[in-house]
């Protein structure tokens, strides 16, 4: 078995890599590299059969629904098997009709169990379930030939599922001969410091919400299961309400975990804005709306209850909070990654923040393992080669784990 990673060697984001035994071949992930001014087939890297013409191509395994690992399959065949998590398709599926632009929904192919081994061609797959932030994320180890190949996907160990990074460190796959693992927080924290968890989070939330006088803003993705978790369970202990929109309700509702926040609970609303209302009467979407309109507020409401309210934020937010009188004593927190905030992705935002007055907080963790868990992580699975990939600073491999092999994009290596 031999293995090419075609982009992810010295970056994050955008991750492919591919594997080949007897002919037969094997993609995993195919992201949009996060740099891209769009999501375009020109950022397609350089693999055959992508068209569907060649049966060599078995399928393309992605490990977790973020567009830097899966958004270029916008730009293939539909003949080509996908691999994902169920309720990862199923996110995906709920998510395509609110989102613009080139955004993919999966072909049909293997649905993961966690643990459950499948095959195809000469493969053997095994996925592991992992703590992400995306959810439904998964680890994968590939064995053809008598190798066996660890791929990590991404992962951390302090959110809400740190259970699953446990079982896996106390339980690893023996006999790995390479391992490719990210490393996402190489160079942004020292190898001994570790990220916030989820409930630091939640803690800090609290904090927040009880110093605000009105509406609380969360300003955070949508599909970060584990942080509308923080926000509910930080309202619950504040004395305020979750308020999500259409969008929000469709996403937690394809999860098909009653265990998660949905649109009927007692403690969250559904407040539909405008952008959404025209969506709605654009597409017909009058059967979606009313399977979540239990719970359903107006802006009238909303402004007479935003004291015990606290709104999972989106810009599109904007324009009915401003004219619906909701933003006095209000407060904005910012709950994703700062880069987007930094590379001007949200200058309209910061306009309108700073014209009405709010400043902006930030209260977020990473969907990456720390320094120390990744050389925890490294450890236990004891690989022969540790493979640097998802980083932008392969070269603080060596400092961190044994027997390091780096190689470049385009590159064919033995495992």
């Amino acid at each position: 078995m031999r293995a090419c990673i075609h982009r992810g060697s010295k970056q994050i984001g955008g991750s492919c890599v591919e594997i080949e035994h007897e002919g037969q071949r094997l993609l995993i992930d195919l992201g949009l590299p996060l740099d891209a001014e769009s999501n375009d087939s020109q950022y397609l890297p350089p693999i055959g059969a992508l068209d569907g013409s060649d049966p060599s191509l078995l399928g393309i395994l992605i490990s977790h629904p973020h567009l830097d690992h899966f958004g270029l399959l916008a730009h293939i065949s539909p003949s080509i098997p996908i691999g994902m998590g169920a309720a990862a398709r199923r996110i995906l599926s709920a998510a395509a009709p609110f989102l613009p632009g080139n955004w993919p929904i999966p072909a049909p192919g293997w649905d993961y169990e966690t643990g459950q081994s499948f095959a195809t061609g000469s493969f053997r797959i095994t996925p592991y379930l992992v703590d992400h932030s995306a959810y439904d994320a998964y680890a994968f180890l590939i064995e053809a030939g008598g190798k066996r190949l660890f791929y990590s996907g991404d992962f951390r160990a302090h959110g809400r599922k740190s259970a699953l990074f446990e079982r896996l460190v106390a339980n690893p796959p023996g006999g790995v001969d390479a391992l490719l693992v990210e490393g996402s927080s190489l160079g942004r924290l020292g190898a001994d410091e570790h990220f916030p968890t989820e409930a630091e989070i939640e803690a800090q939330l609290i904090q927040s919400f009880s110093a605000t006088d009105g509406l609380a803003m969360v300003h955070t993705s949508v599909q970060n299961i584990d942080r509308i978790v923080s926000i509910l369970r930080a309202c619950r202990k504040t004395g305020r309400k979750l308020v999500i929109d259409l969008y929000a309700a469709a996403i937690l509702e394809a999860t098909e975990n009653r265990n998660l926040p949905q649109s009927d609970w007692p403690d969250v609303a559904l407040f539909v804005p405008r952008a959404q209302r025209l969506q709605i009467k654009e597409n017909a979407w009058f059967d979606l709306l009313n399977k979540h309109s239990k719970n359903r507020i107006f802006i009238e409401t909303l402004q007479s209850v935003a004291k015990q309210s606290t709104v999972l934020f989106r810009p599109l937010h904007r324009y009915d909070l401003e004219k619906g009188n909701c933003l006095e004593g209000a407060s904005y927190i910012y709950s994703q990654w700062e880069g987007y905030w930094e590379q001007g992705m949200y200058d309209d935002l910061r306009s309108w923040l700073e014209r009405n007055n709010i400043k902006k907080q930030s209260i977020h963790t990473s969907g990456h393992a720390s320094p120390a868990d990744l050389k925890t992580f490294v450890a236990s699975l004891a690989p022969k080669k540790v493979v640097p990939i998802h980083s932008f600073t392969p070269e603080r491999y060596p400092e961190m784990f044994a027997h390091v092999e780096p190689h470049h994009d385009g590159e064919w290596w033995e495992v």
